[in-house]
């Protein structure tokens, strides 16, 4: 194979490239919410109420803590990779991976965010209410970040028109 055969195409290369600018932005957006959460949460165990939570809560906390490390780690991860790789030739890898840890993250912090409400409620109002608050945001987020995107996918490979 000759070395002009295995260098990816104009075409592609400029696909890549718009691909990874268009998944950066949508990391910076990421990014903020998650270390938003994250600092957040970080601040609670230095409160003078942290002591009273019930060993639930605690642990509670202590679960959605790690949540948010990990959303932060999967969201961050991309650049990284890119850091580590860069001027290597390896941008459609990156691409890919970073599509991965981009949705991992997303994943990470829905049930992170559902987490948080859950651990409010359940100090605030009790683990029934809690539960129910849990419950009411994994749905909205399954609805709007899972159920949405594929019915417009849907429509669109149908060859549906979009609504207006």
């Amino acid at each position: 194979m000759s070395r002009a055969s295995r260098r990816p195409s104009r075409r592609s290369t400029r696909t890549i490239t718009r691909n990874w600018n268009e998944l950066l932005q949508e990391l910076r957006v990421t990014q903020t919410g998650v270390q938003i959460l994250t600092g957040f949460l970080l601040t609670l165990p230095f409160t003078s109420v942290f002591g009273d939570l019930e060993p639930r809560q605690t642990v509670t906390y202590l679960v959605v803590l790690a949540g948010a490390v990990l959303s932060t780690g999967f969201v961050v991860a991309p650049v990284a990779f890119h850091r580590v790789l860069f001027r290597r030739r390896q941008r459609p890898w990156i691409v890919e991976a970073a599509n991965v840890c981009a949705r991992l993250g997303l994943v990470c912090f829905a049930l992170t965010s559902c987490g948080v409400l859950f651990f409010v409620f359940d100090v605030v109002l009790g683990l029934w209410p809690a539960s129910i608050a849990f419950a009411a945001a994994f749905a909205f987020f399954l609805l709007l970040w899972g159920v949405v995107p594929w019915w417009g996918d849907h429509h669109a490979e149908r060859g549906d028109p979009p609504q207006q």
